[in-house]
């Protein structure tokens, strides 16, 4: 069961990564590239996955900051699926959109670490 854990917080953290490195990347001519698209869905279901082995473990889940990550991941989810659906039809993003996935991916970070 530990090596399960290691393993879904690697790809926790690599979804986190694909997200806002891949923001960062595109900052000054935002857009929400495929990477951001796999990471968002990374970090749905990995995030979930870590809370359905949490909850069976002995560990205390903070529910509340479940649901407010909960929310974030699919908030991240939804603008990424949106900006990937305007690519995928030849239109712009709409800056806001690729900056809104993006920085949400970021507070639903600072969230987990911050939040203690």
């Amino acid at each position: 069961m530990t090596f399960l854990h290691a393993i879904l917080i690697f790809l926790h953290v690599l979804g986190a990564a694909a997200i806002v490195g891949g923001w960062l990347a595109t900052f000054k001519t935002p857009t929400v590239n495929i990477w951001q698209w796999y990471g968002a869905i990374a970090q749905l279901v990995t995030g979930l996955l870590l809370v359905g082995l949490a909850e069976m473990g002995d560990g205390q889940v903070n529910h509340a900051k479940i649901a407010v990550k909960l929310l974030l991941a699919v908030g991240v989810f939804v603008a990424a699926l949106l900006g990937r659906r305007k690519i995928k039809k030849g239109l712009e993003v709409p800056t806001g959109l690729a900056h809104g996935t993006g920085g949400t991916a970021l507070i639903a970070m600072a969230v987990a670490t911050l939040w203690v």
